[in-house]
């Protein structure tokens, strides 16, 4: 397993990419190898289990999962992972198949605390958050705790805050960008493979654009992250593909997940609704200004809290912005939106359980403009799954969903 690895890894060397996660058979090929390590091969299939591996429902999480599962139980061995080594790494997957087991050991009395420990920080609970309930009811001390936590909104609170002041490099593309600049329709084929996919932006050399890649690699080398900058932004069609190649560059590496980055800037004079709420899920800091005095290779302080952009280490003023919403830097606080949604509605739910009122951790939404008129029919649509007679615009609200469907045929690309 390893040969034909290394290998793989060399021919991604070759095309300038990182190699591709593991799938579930390399998994489970890893997985003999933990039981019996090769001599001076034990540091290296240890970073493959823990850092390789998809995290969630992919079929190799399946197979991760059900290995360290039995390793905490007890019913495998490694002279690599101890039982409590077992669950702290099933407490990196983020949720799917690790959520069944971390629940069950709080019962277990040596485990149990270190289960609760990593439950605190796991958002994707769904019908699982029951279980965890019922144990806290039945007077099971780790799942109180855990439950407290997630009241408390331990999970939100234990990340860092958004500085006050953010410097970065500008890496600037004047005039328009579109989806297809950023996620080319030719090579739509490569989309679930981000690194690989991500070589294609800006493939065509453009005006402020030679090679993307090693423009923002050189951009780098002046030790501050890169933002990326545009007259205007993410204009066309939606693609996440045009969020992955971007972050791919400008984002920062997620724990133990890997080829999949979050987090960066993104400055637009405009920036198309779509491509800002992508943006948004993904982590990062997507905001509008007059970007007519940024220019590539310009390091720049964004002052987040009081709208303005200055020259870095100066008091010019470059441009002033003011966020679309303040519940956008809870996102990047939390990681993305779509996390931050979760977890608030997981943190509400350990507090009507707890009979506790709603958390004043979080920053609430600004409501739309009132009005004496009607709705249109599309804001009644949306209002009826908030539960409201209808929505206006500006209006933040969270739909209640039941399906979920999408014409993309590049379904791996939106996990």
């Amino acid at each position: 397993m390893l040969e034909a690895y290394r290998q793989h890894v060399a021919e991604r060397a070759e095309q300038g990419v990182v190699p591709k996660p593991l799938n579930a058979e390399q998994v489970a090929g890893l997985i003999e190898l933990l039981k019996n390590p090769p001599a001076g091969e034990e540091e290296f299939i240890l970073d493959l289990i823990s850092n390789r591996v998809p995290p969630g429902v992919d079929e190799a999480a399946y197979v991760k999962a059900g290995f360290l599962t039995a390793l905490a139980r007890g019913e495998a061995s490694s002279p690599l992972i101890d039982r409590e080594h077992a669950v702290t790494l099933l407490g990196t997957m983020v949720g799917g198949y690790n959520i069944a087991t971390l629940v069950e050991l709080l019962d277990d009395d040596k485990l149990g605390a270190l289960a609760a420990d990593q439950l605190c920080h796991t958002l994707l609970m769904f019908d699982a958050f029951h279980d965890v309930d019922a144990r806290a009811k039945a007077g099971n001390a780790n799942a109180k705790r855990v439950l407290d936590s997630w009241a408390n909104a331990e999970w939100f609170t234990s990340r860092k805050e958004i500085p006050t002041v953010i410097t970065v490099t500008v890496f600037k593309v004047p005039g328009e960008t579109n989806t297809d600049d950023l996620s080319p329709a030719q090579d739509a084929w490569s989309r679930p493979d981000i690194p690989l996919h991500a070589k294609a932006m800006y493939k065509n050399p453009r005006d402020g654009v030679t090679d993307a890649e090693q423009q923002i690699a050189e951009l780098k080398k002046k030790g501050y992250p890169v933002a990326m900058v545009g007259d205007v932004m993410g204009t066309g069609s939606s693609r996440k593909s045009a969020t992955n190649s971007v972050l791919w560059y400008i984002g920062d590496d997620i724990p133990h997940v890997p080829n999949k980055r979050a987090g960066g800037i993104c400055i637009g004079g405009k920036i198309a609704p779509i491509f800002f709420n992508t943006m948004e899920d993904a982590g990062a800091l997507p905001f509008e200004c007059d970007v007519d005095s940024l220019n590539t290779g310009d390091v720049i302080d964004i002052h987040v809290y009081d709208g303005r952009v200055t020259r870095h280490d100066s008091d010019e003023l470059l441009a002033e912005f003011e966020l679309k919403t303040e519940v956008l830097l809870d996102e990047v606080r939390a990681g993305g939106r779509i996390p931050l949604i979760i977890g608030r509605g997981l943190t509400q739910r350990a507090r009507e359980s707890l009979g506790l009122p709603h958390s004043d951790v979080f920053r609430v939404p600004v409501s739309g403009e009132e009005s004496s008129k009607g709705y249109t029919l599309a804001q009644k649509i949306v209002g009826r799954a908030c539960g409201v007679a209808g929505v206006r615009p500006g209006t933040y609200c969270e739909p209640k969903m039941t399906t979920v469907g999408s014409q993309d045929t590049t379904g791996p690309m939106t996990r």
